[in-house]
């Protein structure tokens, strides 16, 4: 055998290896959890986390984690969210773009630069404190709705992939500007709007660090990610209904995405920012 051919071999055994161990990684939180969420109490606290459940129908940590967590609360919470703050991005966040885009004008680099600031923390709870907005479900959509510079360009490299021909034949047609943008620019974005949507709406569904400093009533403004911390304390933690919460968070994503799944891997290779 030749050098190159063992260098070759041994290559390939690295990558597959390296594959391997990142799935046993990724997959075994999974396991733990679901292995957790079947045990009592009693089971959970007298077992390793890898032995398995006696029984596969005891669902009674899924019921108390439903109700003590008030999930029904949280999921009709993070669902409002989840709508207004996916609409309001896409439709400021495409505007955005289209500006910055299809006009050059003085200053359009330094526009795209501030919007790193945006996300400085002590200045965002300042404004929302002052303002009355902390416990505020819709300030929190609001605050949320501050489309990240991520989607923007995003929306950016989408439009600098359409020709300024179809602006300047509507515009001869005697179509505004705002004609252009919803009438025949806004249509052709749907891969860009499915990108933004998965990456937006994985973020601001699994948003806790938001969620738990500005929706501080947790019994009526509790979301889905600051639920499963009514099990925890100072003198430990429940993992048993933690995990059981953790699986039920995962539903609603996980149908969609079986739902869906055409359309997000669609929408994510069309979508793609092309360097």
């Amino acid at each position: 055998m030749t050098a190159a051919k063992l260098k070759k071999g041994i290559l390939v055994v690295l990558k597959y290896f390296t594959l391997i161990l990142g799935a046993f990684v990724s997959i075994l939180p999974l396991v733990v959890c679901v292995i957790t969420a079947f045990k009592s109490p009693e089971e959970y606290a007298s077992t390793n986390v890898m032995t398995l459940p006696k029984s596969w129908t005891y669902v009674e940590n899924f019921i108390q984690a439903w109700k003590q967590a008030n999930m029904g609360v949280a999921f009709r919470n993070s669902f409002i969210i989840l709508v207004f703050v996916l609409a309001g991005s896409i439709l400021t966040g495409s505007m955005i773009a289209y500006v910055l885009s299809r006009f050059k004008f003085k200053g359009n680099g330094l526009i795209r630069s501030l919007f790193l600031f945006a996300s400085l923390q002590v200045s965002v709870y300042q404004i929302m404190y002052t303002i009355g907005w902390i416990n505020f479900l819709p300030g929190y959509i609001i605050m949320m709705c501050g489309t990240d510079i991520i989607s923007i360009y995003i929306f950016i490299q989408f439009f600098e992939n359409i020709s300024t021909a179809l602006d300047e034949s509507a515009i001869m047609d005697g179509c505004t500007y705002f004609g252009v943008f919803f009438r025949i620019l806004f249509p052709l974005l749907k891969p860009a709007i499915i990108t933004v949507m998965i990456l937006k709406g994985v973020g601001v569904y699994n948003e806790y660090y938001n969620a738990n400093l500005y929706l501080q009533d947790k019994n009526h403004l509790v979301t889905v990610a600051t639920s499963l911390f009514k099990f925890t304390g100072p003198l430990g933690n429940q993992y048993n209904y933690i995990c059981a919460g953790v699986i039920i968070t995962m539903l609603p994503a996980l149908i969609v995405f079986i739902l869906c799944q055409k359309h997000i891997y669609s929408g994510l290779t069309q979508g793609a920012v092309k360097g």
